[in-house]
């Protein structure tokens, strides 16, 4: 049976414990909460998967307390790694780097590994107090809405022996991926931080050449065609300004100053400023699923920039 404690001596104290026996403990970040386990240990990973029923070739990300103890994972770490992580770590950014020989795989068969610093009091006095790096993805059944409070993991995935209950996650969304292994850095997940604020460190960065085939090899999660889905079937609409149709298990969810007029079971408005709306979009995703509805129609973001990382996790939510 799970059990949920908060942050305290005693709390960090047992969660380091499970972690250094080659268990996993669920834990908040800024981002989303994050399933962890110790990096070097084989088997400890291999619960991540077997938990989450995470397909084996989708990677993890390592969350590490500082920036010596990321290089350290590195075979190679370049300038571009040092200016970021000036910038923006602790926070809300992985880093895709050369993977050093003593670090296994984590996941996926490649000579990468994804690496960030979390700017969350609990997870980093938890790094520090278990004294190893954490393979953590978000602490959900694989594909399913990703959790921002410790109730959605207890729900989600009732056999983690320990979740560590930090209030609801900042962010409310995922980090930013960016791949350093080439001169111009890539983009492979939009998240939390922005592009316009890499671009004021590194300049130009790159997109993903081509889309990654699910079963195939990826330095980074988030790339899989379905992801962040609700139970009910989710569908991008235009608008929402002529509803009165809807059949009564309908959900709604749209954004403030988007024109509505229906008649929906459960409706969602969120703000319409892409980082409050991105701290909310998978807590009102869960209320919709817990209000049982059937499908859940959701107005389609701005196409600006700001949006970037809100229309990649509607466009997997609503994958079919």
């Amino acid at each position: 049976m799970t059990v949920v404690r908060r942050p305290d001596e005693e709390g960090l104290r047992r969660a380091a414990e499970i972690l250094r026996a080659g268990s996993v403990v669920a834990f908040p970040t800024e981002t989303v909460y994050g399933l962890g386990a110790d990096a070097f240990t084989e088997s400890a990973v291999a619960e991540i998967y077997r938990l989450k029923q995470r397909p084996s070739w989708n990677p993890l990300i390592v969350h590490v307390a500082d920036v010596a103890a990321a290089r350290a994972l590195a075979d190679v770490w370049p300038a571009a790694a040092d200016e970021l992580a000036a910038r923006f770590w602790p926070g809300p950014l992985t880093m895709v780097v050369r993977r050093a020989r003593h670090l296994p795989g984590i996941g996926a068969a490649n000579d990468t590994v994804a690496v960030r610093v979390p700017a969350h009091d609990v997870a980093l006095r938890l790094l520090r107090e278990c004294g190893l790096p954490l393979a953590a993805p978000s602490a959900n059944r694989s594909e399913s809405i990703s959790p921002t409070t410790a109730e959605h993991v207890r729900r989600s995935l009732p056999d983690v022996p320990l979740i560590l209950d930090g209030g609801p996650c900042a962010w409310g969304i995922e980090s930013t991926v960016v791949d350093l292994t080439d001169p111009v850095p890539v983009l492979l997940r939009p998240g939390a931080l922005g592009l316009r604020e890499l671009r004021d460190v590194t300049g130009t960065i790159g997109l993903p050449s081509s889309a990654t085939a699910d079963g195939t090899a990826r330095p980074s999660p988030g790339m899989s065609r379905r992801h962040y889905a609700p139970r009910a079937r989710a569908v991008l609409v235009p608008d929402v300004s002529d509803l009165s149709d809807l059949p009564p298990d309908a959900g709604v969810l749209t954004h403030e100053k988007a024109p509505y007029q229906g008649g929906a079971a459960k409706l969602e408005i969120l703000s319409a400023d892409p980082r409050e709306y991105a701290a909310d979009l998978y807590a009102a995703l869960h209320r919709l699923d817990d209000a049982g509805v059937s499908t859940i129609l959701i107005q389609s973001p701005p196409g600006s920039e700001e949006w970037l990382a809100v229309r990649d996790r509607l466009s997997r939510a609503t994958a079919v």
